[in-house]
């Protein structure tokens, strides 16, 4: 665990050193769903400041259970999607590195995206809030690439399909969880 946040940390700094904390092994990709657990209160910090749009007709409890299924569903389903497009590459071997960095990269992605999202809810102005919630963004994407790149040596186009399929599957996610909650 401790390794791993030390590695991700490297990474979100941009030192490509930090890939060297992850083993392309199964045990440390298993291991770095922990991440997750780490992250759940600060998903469910930032679901309780930004409630789920649809305002009036949306069940709360259905809308948590939905988000909560939704978040397990993108951990998950990153892992699942990404093995064929490592095979794709070539880098089937790798895919246990990436799993790992990924997952703690996450781990930083959300704790930058809590503080940055923070003002927002303690009611700074929408400018305000809304460009530090862009630059959040953009950070976290950037950290996801730079990511990939890393763990599996590839180019940063290749590794730019690596995000691609994790913020489409976060768009639909979020699409279908919409949709769960107003019933």
């Amino acid at each position: 665990m401790t390794r791993g946040i030390a590695g991700a940390l490297l990474l979100a700094r941009g030192r490509a050193a930090g890939i060297g904390a992850f083993e392309p092994t199964m045990e440390d990709a298993r291991a770095s769903f922990l991440a997750a657990l780490f992250c759940l209160p600060i998903f469910l910090l930032l679901r309780a400041g930004f409630p789920a749009p649809g305002g009036a007709g949306v069940d709360p409890m259905r809308g948590l259970v939905a988000d909560l299924i939704a978040y397990v569903c993108s951990w998950a389903g990153f892992a699942l999607a990404s093995l064929p497009l490592t095979e794709a590459l070539g880098r089937r071997a790798m895919w246990p590195r990436l799993i790992a960095a990924w997952n703690w990269v996450n781990f930083v992605q959300y704790l930058v995206l809590g503080a940055l999202a923070l003002p927002a809810m303690l009611g700074v102005p929408g400018s305000v809030s809304d460009a530090l919630g862009l630059v959040g963004l953009g950070y976290a994407v950037w950290m996801q690439w730079f990511a990939a790149r890393a763990a599996l040596q590839v180019s940063g186009l290749r590794a730019a399909a690596f995000v691609a399929v994790d913020l489409g599957l976060s768009v639909f996610l979020s699409g279908l969880t919409a949709r769960i909650a107003l019933g």
